[in-house]
């Protein structure tokens, strides 16, 4: 079959790379793609949310399944635009519909039905510009540190954690009334501050049935030791050497099931894959957020442990399926190292050559932000490649991670080098 994914960063290459390895793709197109994928799928020059674009694409490539890779045209309605258009319709998007899509596109509207359905989670109260005073009173009651979540999608940078109430109140009032993040925070939802360890868990689900993948841990901030500001993610590992099987039956019982069935239950139509941002705080599993995707650079360690056939996974997924496949699981330890731009995540200069590639090798190579020009790979974006490397435990797949990057090169080239530091 021809197969199309929407998105071009790490997770769609390592959506591409598993879907080339299948007997039943036939053609594959990603749009817009990058340097990686250029190399294994053949890439279009649309933006994702360009649906007319994509639809034009989809009929003139004889498409007969779309992958969603990013949130944005998930929460945009892109399944609801293939399930309204005649020629369109018959297509499978995997890929929560708009209402589902909410999940992802509205803090509120997740805690409410987190609230909704028992699901563990921090406290919360949500505030708009009308209710600042409010806001600044429920701040004042609360013990610090202060969390402040802008509403709606802000490209992860949505965010404020703030140990001074003065501080945490201004900032309100710049989210609120002077638009920090856009309209994404023309509602903020402030919640109490969860302390503990975070891992990430993916589920796929057809909207009956769901397969949980394997659980994963990634590293947000730019310096060692977890310093410094927040990222994209600069690296992960899985399996998650804290998350025995006790604490994994608690997450299957407390969070993945009641998360399914209240999808189910409200009638929000869900084909595609949920991700949960879990934070162990002692011994209890806690939501921090859903995402309406596979996370990244979560997906390039996840998804190489999965041995499945990809394309017939999706299609199990697409026809309500799910309940027949068993889910196959490498049991090796995987890591990813992220290789990041100089001056990420601030301002950080693009087109620098790659060099060093290596062509074969023990890691495998997935590219984020990059772009072929003139036959040569050059930086993109702020997170230019994930290096993913297999163990026997996290430390030894490391150590291969890290000998793939001694090989690599660009100009400000950056990456953590403490990853599992705290494991």
């Amino acid at each position: 079959m021809n197969i199309l994914i929407i998105g071009g960063g790490g997770r769609e290459h390592t959506f591409a790379w598993k879907i080339a390895q299948s007997p039943k793709c036939n053609q594959l197109f990603v749009a817009p793609g990058n340097a990686g994928t250029a190399a294994i799928a053949t890439n279009l020059p649309l933006a994702v949310n360009d649906f007319e674009g994509i639809k034009t694409a989809v009929i003139a490539q004889a498409i007969e399944l779309v992958i969603v890779g990013p949130e944005d045209p998930l929460v945009h309605g892109i399944h609801d635009f293939f399930l309204a258009d005649q020629q369109l319709k018959n297509i499978p998007v995997i890929g929560p519909q708009q209402s589902a899509a909410a999940l992802e596109g509205s803090k509120e509207f997740a805690k409410a039905f987190m609230k909704r359905h028992n699901i563990p989670t921090a406290q919360y109260a949500s505030f708009t510009p009308d209710t600042l005073e409010e806001g600044i009173a429920y701040l004042a009651q609360m013990t610090p540190p202060y969390v402040l979540k802008a509403d709606g999608l802000a490209a992860g940078k949505g965010v404020l954690i703030i140990e001074d109430l003065a501080e945490a109140q201004h900032q309100l009032k710049a989210m609120l009334v002077d638009q920090k993040f856009g309209a994404a925070s023309s509602k903020v939802v402030i919640e109490e501050f969860l302390s503990g360890i975070e891992l990430s868990c993916f589920v796929l689900t057809d909207g009956k049935n769901h397969k949980t993948f394997p659980m994963a841990k990634d590293y947000k901030r730019i310096g060692e030791g977890d310093t410094g500001l927040n990222t994209g993610g600069m690296g992960a590992i899985s399996p998650v050497p804290f998350a025995d099987e006790a604490f994994l039956k608690k997450i299957d019982e407390q969070i993945v099931l009641p998360t399914v069935n209240g999808l189910h239950k409200d009638g929000l139509p869900y084909c595609g894959f949920i991700f949960i941002g879990l934070i162990k705080v002692g011994d209890r599993p806690m939501v921090i957020e859903y995402n309406v995707r596979m996370g990244d650079p979560e997906t390039e360690v996840v998804l190489p442990r999965i041995k499945n056939d990809w394309v017939e996974l999706m299609q199990a997924t697409a026809a309500g399926r799910l309940n027949e496949v068993d889910l196959l699981v490498d049991p090796r330890s995987a890591v990813t190292v992220m290789l990041v731009s100089g001056g990420y995540p601030e301002a950080y200069e693009k087109g620098k050559e790659i060099q060093g590639l290596p062509t074969e090798n023990e890691s495998i190579l997935f590219h984020a932000g990059t772009q072929l020009k003139d036959g040569k790979v050059m930086t993109s974006g702020g997170r230019v490649m994930a290096v993913t490397s297999f163990g026997e435990d996290f430390g030894d797949a490391l150590k291969t991670s890290y000998a793939t990057i001694a090989n690599i090169t660009f100009e400000g080239m950056n990456y953590r080098k403490d990853l599992g530091f705290d494991l």
